[in-house]
């Protein structure tokens, strides 16, 4: 498995480059010096060659062959130099050496008049000149060492290491305090960044005060923009909010007062119809009947719609509450199809119930009202062949599955039936309710900790698939905190808990 590098601190990285680099110029002034050092003491030591043989062949040219020796061997003790006294044909006359080179080796040296060779001392410098006439045939050799570490050279390497760790130590001395500057403004701008980010804190931030003209302070202005324009749209978001919180409390207040008020006057009318259908104060004709047959019909249909309007202002504010046991979902659903079979009769449709018994850990209204709001619809929806109710217990949950042999649904309105107000199909068929079944059934489904799932075709019928679960939910234990402050992510949360989500 292969793992991340790990970073140098910046605070290390800045003070080491300046050393690495300081340390590589003081070697490379050291090795430039010593080149250049060599380089003049091996011209100076053919430049004393060059003087010490002219000099020399001027003397022996007037000294007596037999005082030759002497003088070659006083004039080596005294320079230090090797001297040879050879003819034209290279053969050694006087050896004022530690050792003479080979014959070949000479008459290269006498062609060559000067440069370097080895010799028995090491690596030298040579010159030859030829004495004048009468003594034109004798040549005279000088090797004056040249010593592979020049002189002084000890001295130009301390020289150079103290300059170089006396220039390095300051510039890392000054690297350092800039790399902790640095570092410590980058530390602080994410301390309070971090500071920004806890929760609790104020979700719109403070500006962070600049405390240079670097990069640094140049990011930290950056970001102080960026902070005051997340406050200045966080807080028009606050204010768009509000608004809309504040539309959607009078709208639901607003629905639930006006449902209230036509729900009095429309439970009297259905009463006196009732009371009037039952001929207790006489006998009504044919036409009579089935007109109040009408206007019971037409308010009932009314009042299930003003019942749909009461139910969606409950969920919408919070106020509808489940009361959750035990319950046999078979049982509810047969009751629902025995009721929905006058209807599906009345259009020549089949109706049934199937299935397994199957407890549920619900609401027995609501359940009774999500069946019934899905059953309802599909024999509304469904011109011939028939709806069939199957509930079935599963692992942990009941499955409550709604088949109709209708139109189908399109699959590009598969999620907009589940809103308010919206239905599929054409404008006829939506004129028969508000459009506000499926949608309460949703968050009904979803109050009790289920789903529900829409498959459907075209021509082909759809399928409902409720599933509500077995088990009451499981018994957390908050510890005591102290209550946060509200902020955007939490205004976020309320919101799509009261509303609800889709699925």
């Amino acid at each position: 498995m292969s793992t991340r590098p790990r970073k140098i601190p910046f605070l290390v990285i800045a003070p080491a480059i300046v050393l690495i680099v300081g340390l590589a110029a003081g070697l490379a002034l050291a090795i430039l010096g010593t080149l250049r050092l060599r380089a003049q003491s091996d011209d100076a030591a053919s430049l004393r060659a060059r003087l010490l043989c002219l000099t020399l062949a001027e003397r022996i040219r007037s000294t007596p062959e037999e005082d030759r020796q002497a003088v070659l061997e006083r004039a080596a003790r005294r320079s230090g130099a090797e001297l040879l006294l050879v003819t034209a044909d290279g053969k050694v006359i006087v050896d004022g050496t530690q050792g003479a080179p080979a014959k070949p080796r000479i008459l290269e040296l006498l062609i060559a008049g000067e440069g370097e060779t080895s010799t028995q001392l090491g690596r030298a410098r040579f010159f030859s000149a030829a004495l004048q006439a009468p003594k034109a045939y004798v040549n005279l050799l000088v090797f004056v060492a040249a010593p592979a570490t020049p002189f002084a050279t000890g001295s130009l390497l301390m020289w150079v290491a103290t300059l170089t760790g006396l220039l390095v130590g300051v510039a890392a001395l000054v690297a350092l305090a800039l790399a902790r500057d640095v570092h410590a403004d980058v530390t602080f701008v994410r301390k309070r960044i971090v500071e920004m980010a806890k929760e609790g804190a104020d979700p719109t931030g403070i500006p962070i005060p600049v405390r240079s003209v670097d990069l640094v302070g140049l990011l930290t202005s950056a970001f102080n923009v960026l902070v005051d324009r997340f406050t200045a749209a966080e807080h028009a978001y606050r204010q768009d909010l509000s608004g809309a919180l504040a539309y959607d409390r009078d709208r639901s207040d607003f629905l639930a007062a006006l449902s209230h008020e036509l729900r009095t006057p429309l439970n009297a009318i259905l009463g006196f119809t009732d009371v009037l259908l039952s001929e207790v104060d006489g006998p009504l004709s044919a036409d009579a009947t089935e007109n109040l047959s009408v206007v019971r019909n037409s308010g009932q249909h009314l009042r299930a719609l003003i019942d749909d309007i009461l139910d969606l202002s409950a969920l919408e504010s919070g106020e509808l509450r489940l009361n959750c046991k035990m319950i046999d979902v078979l049982s509810i659903g047969q009751e629902v199809v025995r009721e929905a079979r006058i209807a599906a009769e009345a259009k020549n449709l089949e109706i049934s119930a199937v299935g397994n018994r199957a407890m549920a850990f619900a609401d027995a209204r609501r359940v009774r009202q999500i069946i019934g709001n899905v059953v309802g619809n599909a024999v509304k929806f469904t011109a011939q062949g028939g709806v069939m109710l199957r509930i079935d217990p599963r692992d942990g949950g009941v499955t409550i599955a709604v088949t109709d042999s209708g139109a189908g649904i399109a699959p590009q309105d598969h999620e907009a039936i589940f809103q308010e107000y919206w239905q599929a199909g054409d404008v006829k068929r939506q004129r028969v309710g508000t459009g506000l079944g499926l949608a309460i059934t949703r968050r009904l489904v979803q109050m009790h900790r289920g789903f529900i799932d829409l498959k459907s075709q075209l021509g082909k019928g759809s399928t409902f698939t409720i599933v509500l679960p077995s088990r009451p939910p499981p018994v957390v234990v908050e510890r005591p905190s102290a209550a946060p402050r509200p902020s955007i992510d939490s205004i976020d949360s309320i919101e799509s808990n009261e509303y609800g989500s889709s699925t």
